[in-house]
């Protein structure tokens, strides 16, 4: 076994205690690394574990089976289906809440339970209250986060409009359901707890609200082990057609789950990419730093061979520097990782509505984290380690010769007449030492890149709600309608005070099929020319709608695999639910979604449904908004107003305060690195140029002169790195936005002017900070003791 003896202990502690500023910023890169292993992976498992618990404890279906109205009986057809475990129905419906003070209502979904027990599937957390009593109808389970918002209570009654009558409801419980993790208005992709409810009550009493007595309007099913879930689908969908069922789908296609889903990959994405190239830019300054000791302490390293310390011994001493600098970092990353990782957990709560979520720590993400950056650490140190072992005693003892700088400097040599002396000390290292010139100029410019590329995502996610919302999206209200109605109703809208343009839309359920690949979603159908609520392609230009055919995104295009030229197979699930098959006219990349886009007149012709529409945008004068508002709450044909601004006020809070304040934090984590690594280059720099500054003092510089040979190389440096960095940070920032993109939205990258202003301003201050500290020990330093070292 290998032991230390107690010399190169005492000279392992005052290595390090002398390179503390280098060996601190090591540490903290290597610990940014590790934290964000740490908290992504603890939160990744945090998620998926809570997430799993919570299915499997409330039983949520795995198959969801709507259908407009099919007879109980039914659900024994159901459970006779191969691989089919157990079978609820349930009435399920849309519901308006009137609140007091509040022009428009609120959309909400109707949810029965049974009357007496427990459902056998989709069971609910109850937080507060009771349970309603099934022998009375008019008590009702509210969704929590709804409650809070709007500061309801057990006891409160809320006006309900159902079905197109009225009621009265007594709430007398607040719970929270798996099924509605992430709980969106119909239409939205932003959560706001204050614009969406679900309601809960007895299978009865739902079922003569709905005039379902009898009758099921949604079945979920729980599967056997091993069963594949599109058998089962085509089955229930079978058995439920002529019943007007609008698509059966699966736990993965639940909207809820889809989103929880994304930010979990989203996760695991940004966790395999971004740690490693943190980690990486430690090794490369352990290189840096550790190569420079060995090329210090040559005589020392002699003077330790000649006393009989074995290769093993010396290389084993510098090897435990490295080890304590890796191991320092990584118990730090821990810490830091545990502690971010839990005040993320809040930030997590606020949109996906755990009943609890506990940061869990993963025991694999420590291991992974030590052992990656003792990897990395020692990577960038055993390369440097291998002079140790070829240096005889002898060879040790004596100056190493000195460079040849014969060929070199040619062009210096020229520029050398127009400069003073400290400028041609910095031209001469400069181009008589270029490799550890470039080595600096890389560091620094890796710094720099990760600054452009996170600057730039925040600057991409700003972009994105501004193109959401101000070139898609031009109206400020969209209106949708129980059904799909006559196209000269929707023009009616037009007729209230205050309306200055309307612009009708129709949007279809559909299961879309190519080959064996199929997806449930929607085709929407748009005017020739939309103004207020356009296609856009991910570079903001409008996507042309051809009559006569169907046009995907890329990411609907990829899912069913499927080109121009094709044809769509397309089960339409409302109305007459007929099968088309439509040919695929273009495909086109999206901001939004997985859309898929068809010209309204035609989109008609092929359902031979003319001039119907399911809703509208409507631009409208901002000074009669509560006039607007109450016509359209007094309109039957109204199901759901959704307004723009509110939509863009929670698309805003989500990104700066919910999961999207995760960009912030990367912005932070790379200032930090960058920092690190300028901070780095100029402690080395000065360590080895301690001798010659020294020389200077003696020879009659001042001290800022000195300061200007050491810095001016820095400045150089800088110069350097700032176009290499810029030009890095632009693929960067591509590779960091397909991470954060998901199937619902993409992140289109936007490295502009401001975001290079930005990281080429975080790298200067850390250069100034540097620079100040480096000056600070340049005027503090002992010229007698720096003179007396040999090179």
């Amino acid at each position: 076994m290998l032991t230390h003896p107690a010399p190169l202990t005492r000279k392992l502690t005052r290595d390090l205690w002398r390179i503390r500023g280098q060996a601190l910023a090591i540490a903290a890169v290597i610990a940014v690394g590790v934290m964000l292993l740490v908290m992504m992976t603890g939160l990744t498992a945090s998620l998926s574990e809570t997430r799993r618990a919570y299915y499997d404890r409330y039983r949520l279906a795995e198959v969801f089976a709507p259908v407009t109205r099919a007879p109980d009986r039914l659900a024994a057809d159901l459970r006779a289906l191969p691989g089919v475990s157990r079978v609820e129905t349930r009435v399920t419906g849309r519901a308006l809440i009137d609140l007091p003070g509040q022009t428009l209502p609120v959309q909400a979904r109707a949810l029965s339970l049974p009357d007496f027990h427990s459902p056998a599937l989709n069971a609910i957390y109850l937080t507060d209250g009771r349970l309603f009593d099934g022998s009375r109808a008019d008590e009702v389970v509210v969704l929590k986060s709804f409650a809070k918002a709007r500061g309801l209570h057990p006891g409160d009654r809320l006006t309900v409009t159902m079905n197109g009558f009225r009621r009265v409801l007594r709430v007398v419980g607040f719970a929270q359901s798996p099924e509605f993790l992430y709980a969106t208005a119909p239409g939205e992709l932003v959560p706001d707890d204050a614009r969406f409810a679900v309601l809960w009550m007895s299978r009865t009493a739902l079922s003569a609200a709905y005039d379902m007595e009898g009758a099921f309007s949604e079945a979920l099913i729980s599967l056997s082990r091993g069963t594949d879930p599109q058998a089962v689908i085509a089955g229930a969908d079978r058995l439920l057609d002529r019943f007007g069922a609008t698509g059966a789908y699966a736990l993965k296609d639940l909207e809820s789950n889809r989103f929880i889903t994304e930010e979990i990959d989203g996760l695991k994405r940004s966790a395999a990419s971004v740690p490693p190239v943190i980690l990486a830019v430690a090794a490369f300054l352990m290189y840096m730093v550790i190569s420079r000791m060995i090329q210090a302490e040559r005589e020392q390293i002699g003077l330790m061979k000649a006393f009989g310390y074995r290769n093993r011994e010396v290389g084993s001493h510098y090897f435990r520097m490295i080890l304590t600098i890796a191991l320092g970092g990584a118990l730090m990353g821990s810490l830091f990782g545990i502690l971010l990782g839990r005040s993320m957990i809040d930030v997590y709560l606020i949109y996906y509505k755990f009943p609890f979520l506990v940061f869990r720590l993963e025991p694999s993400s420590f291991l992974i984290g030590f052992g990656a950056s003792l990897l990395a650490a020692s990577a960038g140190g055993l390369v440097v380690l291998r002079r140790v072992f070829a240096l005889t005693p002898a060879v040790a003892m004596r100056a190493p010769a000195p460079p040849d700088y014969s060929r070199s400097g040619r062009v210096a040599a020229r520029l050398s007449r127009l400069l003073d002396q400290p400028s041609r000390m910095v031209l001469r290292r400069i181009t008589r030492q270029p490799l550890r010139i470039g080595g600096a100029v890389l560091g620094v410019a890796s710094g720099l890149s990760l600054s452009v590329a996170m600057i730039a995502i925040i600057a991409s996610f700003d972009a994105m709600q501004e193109t959401t919302f101000s070139v898609i999206d031009r109206s400020d209200l969209n209106v949708s309608f129980t059904r799909a109605i006559a196209a000269r109703s929707a023009f009616d809208l037009a007729r209230i005070p205050g309306v200055i343009e309307v612009e009708p839309v129709r949007i279809v359920p559909a299961i879309l099929k190519h080959g064996r690949d199929r997806y449930n979603g929607a085709i929407y159908g748009l005017v020739a020319t939309p103004r207020l609520n356009r296609a856009v392609d991910a570079q903001g230009q409008p996507i042309p709608i051809r009559d006569g055919g169907v046009v995907l995104s890329t990411g609907l295009a990829r899912t069913l695999k499927i080109g121009a030229g094709d044809h769509l197979q397309v089960e339409v699930r409302e109305g007459r639910r007929p099968s088309l098959s439509l040919p695929v006219v273009a495909v086109a990349d999206s901001l939004l979604g997985s859309p898929a886009y068809m010209a309204l007149d035609g989109l008609n012709r092929a359902l031979k449904e003319p001039l119907r529409v399911s809703g509208a945008y409507l631009r409208v004068d901002a000074a009669r908004t509560a006039e607007i508002y109450r016509a359209l709450k007094a309109m039957p044909m109204v199901a759901g107003v959704s307004v723009k601004s509110q939509s863009v006020a929670a698309l805003e809070r989500m990104m700066d305060e919910g999961a999207g304040a995760m960009r912030y934090v990367m912005a932070l984590i790379a200032g930090v690195v960058t920092f690190g690594v300028i901070y780095n280059a100029a402690r080395i720099a000065q360590a080895e140029r301690a001798r010659d500054l020294a020389s200077l003092r003696v020879l009659g510089f001042s001290r800022n002169e000195v300061a200007f040979v050491l810095l001016g190389e820095l400045v150089a440096v800088m110069l350097l790195a700032l176009p290499l960095g810029a030009l890095m940070g632009y693929g960067l920032t591509f590779v960091i936005a397909a991470a954060f993109s998901t199937d619902i939205y993409q992140i289109r990258p936007v490295v502009s002017p401001a975001s290079y202003g930005w990281a080429m301003s975080v790298v200067i201050a850390a250069a100034l900070i540097s620079g100040l500290l480096v000056k600070r020990d340049i005027d503090r330093a002992d010229v007698l003791s720096a003179l007396k070292t040999r090179e």
